[in-house]
């Protein structure tokens, strides 16, 4: 009586080791790009909180122009004395209510340093300077000084 072989499943060692030579460079190829993702979004999170603080500084500055608000120190040059002035708000001149007039909700968290802390010029500060004078808040940037994705800009300088 002959017997008939049969073939047994499963894989062979050489099918394995081409899935798993396959995973890798997938792998290889899929990790970059999420970083390069996840950065991007990190990016406009920051593009979006300086277009925010900056908006509220702006618009912080029309009401000391106007005289809606009332500054005592001359320092300030119609300028918010700190990004805390924008969070708790200010009264308006003449405003029998004492109603407070806020800026920005929440001053937002820088997501190059994953921290509140932000970079901050004055109105006698040079444009370029990296340290604060106190008199006013003018400008605000981020603090990291990594390169951006462009290669050319670092995050200190939007």
């Amino acid at each position: 009586m002959e017997r008939k072989r049969r073939r047994e499943g499963g894989f062979t060692l050489f099918e394995i080791g081409l899935t798993i030579l396959v995973l890798a460079v997938l792998a290889m190829v899929a990790f970059p790009t999420a970083q390069y993702v996840n950065r991007r979004a990190k990016e406009m999170e920051l593009r979006r909180s300086l277009r925010d603080m900056r908006k509220a500084i702006d618009e912080y500055h029309r009401y000391a122009m106007q005289g809606l608000i009332m500054q005592t120190d001359v320092s300030q040059d119609f300028y918010p004395p700190d990004l805390e002035t924008l969070v708790e708000g200010v009264t308006l001149a003449g405003d029998a209510s004492e109603r407070k007039v806020r800026f920005l909700r929440r001053i937002p968290i820088d997501p190059m340093t994953n921290s509140f802390e932000w970079g901050m010029r004055s109105t006698r500060d040079d444009s370029d300077s990296d340290m604060w004078g106190g008199e006013n808040v003018f400008d605000v940037y981020s603090t990291s000084t990594a390169p951006a994705l462009d290669g050319i800009t670092y995050y200190n300088e939007w």
